[in-house]
């Protein structure tokens, strides 16, 4: 049977051992289309520039057989010319200017452009019809990506299963990523052939990166991300492999973030021992209060604990974190409730009086108790074997203090009943009895030997000043 310290220690060595990083990965959609005209080398190189890993393209094939980038067949909308690809040959749609007085360009231009720049990386968007036209993109696709020896700079994205499956054949070791705007479309056939989805973020949730990343799948998601800190709260906090974003400066942006912290999943019960609400955020990069708190005494079960800016951070809710600090194992709760509501005294017989920035006496000294002055505890945190008291000015080791219980009701809990209901091995053992005198008399569980003479009774000293030799203990 395994023991409840042995419980105890795999949770506190969890705690200790708890951070791993995380990241995902960065691509601009079209490049960054807000600042400049979309699927440009201007628009690429700011994306580039603004910490983007991946520049997203789209391609469709010109009647002369040439891989043309454009998200849309009729090149109106960029170039105010109505042009379809399809029905023209290359040189003739290269003439058509965009607002920026770039041409439009072939895939062939747009890796020539960036094969002496390793980091420039591309996500190509096959466009084909809904009976899978043209027939010999996926082809074309690979003649160019052989020329220019892109295999480790490039992966694959479509709405279009077909054009996935031919890539699959074609280029096996190319990741493909299949586009969905809703998780019916996705089925096993489809994931037979393609190692990741871009779901909307309208659809995505963590439910569904955990199935995928089980069936060793990645998970990238797409949406217009406008600046609403909203939109990427919630985001941020889901285990995704990338983001396609017209923002990539703000993708980057909590992506440094995130890569910062440090987290560890734990699934495991708690309780708030703090006298103070505390804010509940929407995640721990950007700290955006919810309309929630955390309540004294709340029980709460925590998913993740994270690491950033340096502070430490639960998760108890799908997008709802709040500052670690005060919350203790439920396997603790019966031992510290006898602190909660109660106050801490010095009576200078302790080894210090240092108080500090955190529960740790590696931490600053950041004040110290006045002697015989009585404080009341804030928050309590059980560190390891060591219990910490918050106090207005600091934090302070328990055993450096004397503590007055309270005999009164305090947000519900009642200290002094609280050590009685505990077995007369796990209470209090530094009791200030100057204040709770009432705890020095014996109690219902205590047995009181009966005996005829004092030096019966072993435990207790006595301090005998003897004035003559005769004078004799057992003497009454």
């Amino acid at each position: 049977m395994i023991s409840k310290s042995f419980n105890l220690f795999k949770i506190s060595l969890a705690l200790l051992l708890f951070f791993f990083a995380s990241g995902f990965t960065v691509i601009g959609h079209r490049g960054d289309p807000i600042n400049a005209p979309e699927e440009t080398f201007e628009s690429f190189d700011k994306a580039f520039a603004e910490g983007a890993d991946y520049v997203e393209l789209d391609i469709h094939v010109s009647k002369d057989n040439v891989l043309v980038v454009s998200h849309d067949r009729d090149l109106e909308r960029v170039t105010g010319t109505s042009a379809i690809v399809s029905q023209h040959n290359f040189s003739d749609l290269a003439s058509l200017k965009q607002k920026n007085g770039e041409s439009i360009h072939s895939l062939n231009q747009v890796f020539e452009h960036y094969k002496n720049n390793p980091k420039a990386k591309f996500l190509i968007e096959t466009k084909k019809t809904k009976k899978g036209n043209p027939q010999n993109m996926e082809a074309l696709l690979k003649q160019v990506i052989d020329q220019y020896g892109m295999q480790d700079r490039v992966m694959f994205h479509s709405f279009s299963t077909k054009s996935l499956e031919n890539e699959a054949q074609l280029m096996p070791n190319i990741p493909r990523i299949f586009i969905a705007g809703t998780i019916k479309r996705v089925n096993f056939d489809i994931l037979q052939y393609v190692t990741g989805v871009n779901l909307s973020s309208t659809i995505v949730t963590p439910e569904i990166i955990n199935t995928m990343h089980y069936m060793g799948k990645s998970v990238y998601v797409w949406d217009e991300m406008n600046e609403s800190p909203k939109k990427w709260n919630t985001l941020i906090n889901m285990p995704i492999d990338g983001v396609v974003t017209n923002y990539p400066a703000t993708g980057n942006e909590y992506r440094e973030l995130k890569d910062k912290s440090k987290s560890q999943v734990i699934n495991q019960n708690v309780y708030y021992m703090s006298s103070k609400e505390e804010p509940v955020y929407e995640n721990p990069y950007r700290l955006i209060k919810t309309k929630k708190v955390v309540e004294p005494l709340g029980g709460y079960h925590i998913t993740n604990i994270i690491k950033s800016n340096g502070q430490k951070y639960v998760q108890i809710g799908e997008n709802e974190f709040a500052n670690a600090t005060g919350f203790n194992s439920e396997y603790v709760l019966k031992d510290l409730r006898q602190y909660f509501g109660a106050k801490v005294i010095y009576r200078q017989q302790q080894p210090n009086n240092f108080l500090y920035s955190e529960p740790d006496d590696q931490s600053p000294v950041s004040n110290r108790i006045e002697a015989n002055k009585p404080e009341k505890i804030i928050t309590i945190q059980r560190t390891g074997s060591q219990t910490w008291l918050k106090l207005k000015n600091g934090w302070i080791n328990a055993k450096n203090v004397l503590i007055q219980l309270n005999p009164d009701n305090y947000l519900g809990n009642d200290s002094e009943q609280s050590y009685y209901d505990l077995p007369q091995g796990q209470r209090l053992k530094n009791i200030d009895l100057l204040e709770n005198i009432s705890l020095a008399k014996p109690t219902t569980d205590q047995k009181v030997k009966n005996a005829d003479l004092l030096s019966d009774f072993n435990n207790l000293f006595i301090n005998f000043s003897l004035n003559n030799d005769n004078d004799s203990i057992k003497k009454i």
